[in-house]
């Protein structure tokens, strides 16, 4: 999407009550008599509540880096004997 767009759609919706889900976000721009443009590019918005103009902007450039999910070792088995062997277990001997 073209910044320029949102760069208009955030000064357009610069009066809207957040947090806006997008329904609000559309009844808010037609009442501000938007360009058929901007209404299009608010359509283009997901289904969801936004609590900032910024929220809006990013959903549409789509600024954020979408990650791959991180494949985690799996945990190794315990590596045998505890330090110190079967005295990790006794009780300490006193010292004279």
């Amino acid at each position: 999407m073209d910044p320029s767009i949102t760069a208009e759609l955030k000064t357009l919706l610069s009066g809207v009550d957040l947090p806006a889900e997008k329904p609000a976000l559309l009844a808010y721009a037609v009442g501000q008599r938007a360009e058929p443009t901007l209404v299009e590019a608010l359509n283009e918005l997901p289904d969801r509540e936004f609590a900032s103009l910024d929220e809006v902007v990013e959903a549409l450039l789509h600024v954020q880096p979408t990650r791959p999910p991180q494949q985690r070792p799996l945990p190794e088995d315990e590596s045998g004997a505890p330090p110190g062997g079967d005295a990790y277990t006794e009780p300490p001997t006193p010292s004279s």
